[in-house]
């Protein structure tokens, strides 16, 4: 079996859809309150995603100089924890997880701002011969399998078959035009598996409809990127052209194209949802999202029941 020890998380992009709270802290360093009921960094709730599926070793393409600012962050919270709470098992607990991240944390800095394939090529040093998880420091994820991640999910995957995985997640037409989406044929006795046949970035609907359409999917849904996928290294030999070129937009999705045509390349149902913290109101829906999978279920269904209360209340004066 294949095995994927290495995750790299995209973070450069500073963030304008999140203008102007992005100016004043890195995007990725943004608090959210995580399932078990701790407030943490985004990035840190995404790194926890790889490191509790079994990544060994993580690299954050980062801009440059945001490297030794995370470690600050991160030293920060680590000794605010122990002295804030002496003596309290869950801030020691929070502690050595932070400890346990920065001791498998390396940094790639992407000098240009070149696009999102320029950003996977900064990490290529960084993975070498090695398969990889690839994640989005924008995106968090909520699985709907008890203990077990949605990148977990992937990366059992792709250790079975041995070859690279995107997740997938079915999506109704009218959002078609925010993902990479991806058309291909069943695999005969694996549920949600899928052979990559093509791949479009962000098509318009009626280009979905000639040519994205899944058999098998309910009518009005395609197969969307779900914000992580596990790659050969070879992903890095295609994109090295668009490199080379100079182009200013070093694009992913049509490596990934060629990688599906030069190797076995699959797609997986993922059974969970995506948030995408630089949507409108995204970083509400993450939040929502995370309170009503975690341990603070019962209070976040409180508090919404209350806003919606308050809300019509306003509304019948």
């Amino acid at each position: 079996m294949m095995k994927i020890k290495k995750a790299v998380i995209t973070a450069a992009a500073r963030g304008e859809r999140l203008y102007p709270v992005a100016d004043t802290i890195q995007k990725a360093m943004l608090p959210v309150v995580d399932v078990d009921g701790l407030h943490k960094p985004v990035i840190q709730i995404i790194a926890e995603e790889a490191l509790s599926s079994g990544i060994e070793e993580l690299c954050v393409v980062c801009a440059p100089g945001d490297g030794p600012r995370y470690l600050e962050a991160f030293g920060s919270l680590r000794d605010n924890l122990l002295k804030s709470y002496q003596g309290i098992d869950w801030a020691r607990e929070e502690a050595e997880k932070i400890d346990h991240l920065l001791s498998r944390l390396q940094f790639a800095e992407q000098h240009e701002a070149r696009g999102y394939g320029h950003a996977v090529y900064c990490a290529r040093e960084f993975v070498g011969q090695e398969p990889f998880l690839l994640l989005l420091g924008d995106y968090l994820y909520v699985s709907d399998v008890p203990r077990q991640r949605c990148a977990a999910q992937l990366l059992a995957l792709a250790a079975q078959e041995g070859c690279s995985v995107s997740a997938v997640n079915p999506t109704i037409e009218h959002q078609v035009s925010r993902y990479g989406t991806i058309t291909g044929k069943h695999l005969a006795g694996q549920v949600g598996v899928y052979q990559i046949d093509k791949i479009i970035e962000k098509p318009s609907l009626s280009l979905a409809e000639l040519e994205l359409q899944t058999p098998g999917l309910r009518a009005g849904y395609y197969l969307c990127f779900f914000g992580m996928h596990v790659l050969t290294p070879a992903v890095f030999s295609i994109l090295q052209p668009q490199m080379e070129a100079g182009g200013p937009n070093v694009l992913l999705t049509p490596a990934l194209q060629e990688l599906a045509t030069t190797e076995k390349y699959l797609a997986l149902e993922v059974k969970g949802n995506r948030y995408d913290l630089s949507r409108k109101q995204g970083l509400l829906r993450a939040q929502i999202a995370l309170g009503l999978a975690g341990e603070a279920h019962d209070e976040t269904l409180t508090t919404l029941v209350e806003l919606l209360a308050e809300a019509n209340s306003r509304k019948g004066k």
